[in-house]
């Protein structure tokens, strides 16, 4: 097949097995994207798409699942399932700290005018931004 070969497809619905991991509560990242927005399932890893707007993203993706869960069923691999959502995200958590630790960040707290909460959800927010930054950055790399 060349390049400029159309392929169509078909649309037809789902074998009964693929259609049960497609009913599955799979998290969906969208991310906006320079050219529009990408989306990824990263409890299937490799799924990914993009689109120019989210509802083609998100309408990208479902396709890109329903064809990863049937290449991994023909070709005999195991699909993982959705990650459980066994902990409630409130949104508050408590963290024990060293006594100097915690006046250490309350003085840098101060210095900037903000709250320790402020103060400490930034840094925690700036930290995984840029793990996650890394982390796709040797994603890339390795692609």
């Amino acid at each position: 097949m060349t390049l400029d070969t159309a392929v169509e497809w078909e649309e037809t619905t789902p074998r009964p097995e693929v259609q049960s991991y497609l009913e599955k509560p799979y998290r969906i990242e969208l991310i906006p994207d320079p050219e529009g927005w990408f989306v990824q399932m990263p409890e299937l890893p490799g799924c990914m798409s993009q689109g120019d707007t989210p509802e083609d993203a998100i309408a990208s993706i479902r396709d890109a699942q329903r064809l990863w869960i049937e290449c991994s069923l023909e070709l005999g691999r195991s699909i993982p399932e959705p990650e459980q959502e066994g902990h409630s995200f409130t949104g508050k958590f408590n963290v024990r700290i060293p006594k100097d630790l915690h006046r250490q960040v309350v003085q840098v707290a101060e210095a900037q005018g903000v709250s320790l909460n402020m103060y400490v959800a930034t840094v925690l927010a700036r930290d995984v931004q840029r793990t996650s930054d890394a982390s796709a950055t040797g994603r890339a790399r390795s692609a």
